[in-house]
């Protein structure tokens, strides 16, 4: 089940957010660190009511994502493939480690495509690390559209590169 997050979900999001940063740690994916992602974040995603959360059969959160129709400040540079005025971003998209390889990311991405396209939204866009080569390819198979590459200091020197799928 994908529901909005509440703020007592904040500290099991933090939990599962850490456990996906050791773990891509481990592999080399240098994605995110102490700086990113972290409560202040998460607490305004949480005010924006943009914040989700993916519940396995025993309430525990397994799975988190956000949907906004926010554009960050760095994707103004990008040349997306349609106007920006209906279009959705996601951030922070995770699965717990002991959960992937099981569909649930492609569960909440379907989820957000859902929304985008029962809303009437253009497209959803969003930025993936040029050092995960998984994330890339999970986003091209969903048939995103690579479009560019932007910067995030505090999170790494390597670009993250821009995808959009037309809805």
């Amino acid at each position: 089940m994908i529901r909005n997050a509440n703020s007592s979900d904040i500290e099991s999001i933090l939990l599962l957010t850490k456990a996906c940063a050791r773990s891509m740690t481990k592999k080399g994916i240098y994605q995110w660190n102490e700086h990113y992602p972290n409560v202040a974040a998460f607490e305004k995603d949480l005010a924006r009511k943009e914040l989700y959360v993916l519940i396995d059969d025993d309430d525990n959160i397994i799975g988190t994502i956000v949907i906004s129709s926010f554009m960050d400040e760095e994707y103004h540079a990008v040349k997306w493939l349609t106007p920006n005025d209906k279009n959705l971003y996601i951030h922070r998209l995770a699965v717990h480690p002991d959960h992937q390889g099981r569909g649930f990311a492609q569960i909440l991405m379907d989820f957000a495509e859902n929304l985008g396209r029962s809303n009437g939204y253009n497209s959803i866009r969003l930025d993936t690390f040029s050092q995960n080569h998984r994330n890339q390819t999970f986003y091209e198979l969903r048939n995103y559209k690579r479009l560019g590459s932007i910067y995030f200091p505090m999170q790494s020197e390597h670009p993250f590169y821009c995808y959009e799928l037309l809805l």
